[in-house]
């Protein structure tokens, strides 16, 4: 057994990265600035999208994007089966959050359940790659052209996935936009942060404005040698912006995303061979033939069944192996704020709620060694024998 503890996940910063933040810092520009603007830049580039909007966190990015596209009232459909940031986005817009389960093999939401949750007053689509796997998008984007909606995709677990030949995030006209996380989890981070991306010109300048107190100049416009000091509020903002010192981190990060992506698929490719006979866990099925997974999670599912015992004793069990694990996630309706506001029970989404309690994240980060992985491994054959 291992001397030390193995967290599930852990960031790899590279040292240019840290002396890019030193840089920004000795320079006094550590707001929002030129290097976040070229993170925008190239970041736009990488994904497809004519237009990338830098924020404080994807929960920024997800409420701005939702006040972009929707009013106060409408209905926004999306899935039980992520984080509680999906569906605060939608509340705090003065939306109306409505839950359609999701599939039982991609954990994703089934847009055949979308669509049947459709009404006069639903303006728009938040799917959820979850883990990494891109939707089924074909057939969301044809039922939201069918019913006139926007689209926004959680993409926070998406960053380097792509579908049928396209990355998530790339530009796909009016009333689509692209959400991505920056968390210190996720694929790359800059601490916190987020990024929305889209190919709508008039939603990217609305959600640029509304990140910055509804300011028509950010700081960097105002405050520069050639910069005019005034300025005009066009509506009351948000102070979502994201700072150079983060600009200076995800712009390094950017460039080792490939790399990190396929380190993160080495790994899952090691826990398939080593977990594929194990009747103690259900594994992540295959991805769609012309899709890529982005890994940024590796959720099997715990069979209490055949162990003998519960999602939850496995993850303490895991811990006497000194070995981390996370939850991903439980259905969101069960907690008490979103039944009350939903209107949903137990029962109510039943795909969701089984998978929300067998599921687990095993450890996968890029900087996991060949041993870690091992111990991982031997960790759960020991628990699971």
């Amino acid at each position: 057994m291992r001397k030390d503890f193995l967290p599930f996940s852990k960031p790899c910063v590279s040292e240019a990265a840290i002396a890019d933040v030193c840089d920004s810092i000795r320079s006094g520009w550590l707001a929002m600035g030129p290097k976040t603007v070229d993170f925008e830049k190239n970041f736009a580039q990488y994904v497809g999208s004519k237009f990338a909007v830098a924020v404080n966190s994807a929960t920024a990015g997800l409420h701005l994007a939702v006040m972009a596209l929707v009013k106060p009232g409408d209905e926004v459909i999306t899935t039980p089966m992520t984080f509680a940031s999906t569906v605060n986005a939608i509340i705090f817009a003065g939306a109306v959050p409505v839950l359609a389960d999701i599939d039982p093999n991609t954990f994703n939401i089934d847009p055949k359940k979308l669509e049947a949750k459709i009404t006069a007053k639903t303006k728009a689509i938040i799917p959820v790659h979850f883990a990494g796997r891109p939707c089924d998008m074909d057939s969301i984007e044809e039922i939201a052209k069918q019913h006139g909606l926007a689209i926004i995709e959680d993409s926070a677990h998406a960053l380097g996935a792509a579908y049928h030949g396209r990355k998530i995030g790339a530009g796909r006209g009016a009333k689509h936009t692209a959400v991505f996380s920056f968390h210190p989890t996720k694929n790359i981070t800059t601490g916190e942060g987020g990024m929305i991306t889209t190919d709508d010109e008039e939603v990217a300048d609305r959600m640029s404005v509304q990140r910055q107190n509804g300011m028509d100049k950010g700081a960097w416009n105002r405050f520069g040698a050639k910069g005019k000091s005034h300025y005009d509020i066009f509506v009351p903002g948000l102070k979502y912006q994201m700072m150079d010192i983060q600009a200076a981190i995800g712009r390094d990060q950017l460039k080792h995303l490939e790399q990190f992506n396929k380190r993160r698929a080495e790994i899952v490719a090691r826990y398939n061979d080593a977990f594929a006979d194990m009747e103690g866990l259900t594994l992540p099925s295959a991805v769609e033939a012309g899709c890529v997974h982005s890994w940024h999670i590796y959720t099997p599912l715990i069979n209490s069944d055949k162990t003998g015992f519960t999602r939850d004793a496995f993850m303490e069990k895991m811990k006497q192996y000194n070995i981390g694990t996370a939850y991903h996630y439980q259905a969101v309706h069960l907690f008490s704020a979103y039944a009350k506001i939903t209107g949903l029970k137990k029962g109510d989404m039943p795909v969701a709620e089984e998978i929300g309690e067998k599921i687990v994240s095993l450890p996968l980060f890029p900087a996991m060694t060949d041993q870690d992985v091992e111990d991982v491994v031997e960790a759960v054959k020991a628990v699971c024998k």
